[in-house]
């Protein structure tokens, strides 16, 4: 049977074991998707944007840090509880340490952002919601990191999901994502199982063309230093919405 969505208890997401196997250290592909994206923020001026989203934002803190130096305010959106508490906390209670090096990179890449991590999270709003119900051409910019590929293992609600993401933005709004290539069903810690549907550049592409422009697409290989969840790489996006 393939799994959708709304089939997951997404606040059951094991928060602790993700952030353990993927971001207590900034692995080679977080380099590569940081440098990507900051040659895409670098373009905008400081803070001219007045909201952006992250899509789904899960607990990653890294894409908050990245939208901040263009950013005056960025709503994280996030359907699970469990995520929505610990992001919660990072801004409210402090940022753990180890995101620390994260934030020296961005700003290394991009000298616009704040000069201290606290300082980078702070226009982050943390927003208890489902993406599917964002408002259409609420934003300036929508980021999203490994959400539509990790939501369902059905190619339409995929689309469903890229199409969402994109039309959240208000016409020219920015777009900057991140998919896991070939990503299939995969596990977290000792035993979770979560839903995967296969992507590429080619779908990715297929997918975004007609909703954009200025669109550029790119890959890079699969990371050895991360634990094997069957995916081949990852798939970058940066455009503009039509």
């Amino acid at each position: 049977m393939t799994t959708h969505n709304d089939d997951v208890d997404w606040d059951r997401w094991p928060v602790a074991d993700y952030l353990a196997e993927n971001y207590r250290e900034v692995h080679p592909c977080d380099a590569a998707v940081i440098a990507h994206h900051s040659a895409f923020y670098r373009r905008l001026p400081p803070r001219s944007l007045g909201r952006s989203v992250e899509f789904g934002a899960g607990p990653n803190v890294y894409p908050l840090i990245l939208a901040a130096a263009a950013s005056r305010r960025v709503e994280a959106v996030e359907a699970g509880a469990g995520n929505v508490a610990y992001l919660e906390q990072q801004i409210l209670d402090g940022p753990d340490a180890s995101w620390l090096p994260f934030h020296d990179l961005c700003r290394r890449l991009n000298p616009g952002l704040p000069t201290t991590l606290a300082g980078a999270l702070a226009p982050v709003h943390v927003v208890h919601a489902d993406v599917r119900d964002l408002r259409p051409g609420h934003y300036d910019l929508a980021s999203m990191h490994f959400v539509a590929e990790g939501a369902t293992e059905d190619r339409a609600e995929f689309t469903a999901f890229c199409r969402t993401f994109v039309r959240c933005v208000a016409p020219g709004g920015y777009l900057v994502a991140a998919f896991m290539e070939n990503m299939p069903t995969y596990r977290i810690g000792p035993a979770s199982r979560w839903p995967g549907c296969p992507v590429d550049p080619d779908i990715v592409s297929e997918v975004f063309t007609p909703l954009t422009r200025e669109l550029a697409v790119t890959r890079i290989d699969a990371d050895p230093t991360l634990p094997d969840y069957g995916d081949s790489g990852m798939v970058l996006l940066a455009g503009r919405a039509r």
